[in-house]
């Protein structure tokens, strides 16, 4: 399947099939993004659902290319993540206050509905990635210091992930997950 027809295919996929195709992608082309894509992931995530609405996130998309290797550099220790050199794009995840009924909220349950939030936005962005023929990668493991200074964060904002994003350089592999009645059950655990 060319290139060309391998993107429409995708583009025009349905959820399911979406779902089986998007994977972590550690393996970049190189190839500008096109600006039209990014913002079209951006409004993926925009569209998010949050606890009460409250939308506790910003996302820093890092496309110069001597700031993204700065932040690449953040991300690549102990041997892990120097594929994000690859990536022509880094998206950097920033909490953000959330509104004060999911803090109330989140202080009489025992739950922080920020970080569920962040992860609904961070997968819609992902997602949207996907079905517009571009490959992303959640990072969890970064020098969250040297990000906030490098991207002049305030210091009391924390940065839970960062997203890399480009055309993969790499098949789609097969996925290897637990089998259905070992994650879920049905009325009792």
């Amino acid at each position: 399947m060319g290139s060309h027809a391998l993107k429409s295919y995708i583009y025009n996929m349905e959820l399911k099939e979406l779902i089986k195709h998007r994977q972590s992608d550690r393996s970049y082309t190189g190839q500008e993004i096109e600006k039209e894509k990014i913002v079209q992931c951006l409004e993926a995530a925009r569209l998010a659902p949050s606890a009460n609405n409250s939308q506790p996130w910003k996302f820093i998309v890092v496309d110069d290319p001597d700031l993204k290797d700065r932040v690449a550099d953040c991300s690549a220790s102990l041997g892990m993540n120097k594929f994000t050199f690859q990536a022509p794009v880094l998206v950097v995840v920033v909490l953000e206050k959330e509104n004060i009924l999911s803090s109330i909220g989140g202080k009489i349950k025992d739950k922080v509905f920020c970080h569920y939030d962040i992860g609904i936005a961070v997968s819609h962005f992902c997602l949207q990635a996907a079905e517009l023929g571009l490959g992303s990668c959640i990072i969890g493991w970064f020098n969250e210091k040297k990000v906030k200074k490098l991207l002049n964060i305030n210091r009391k904002r924390r940065v839970p992930l960062i997203i890399s994003l480009g055309y993969p350089g790499a098949p789609v592999r097969p996925k290897k997950r637990k089998s259905l009645s070992e994650i879920s059950s049905w009325n009792i655990y």
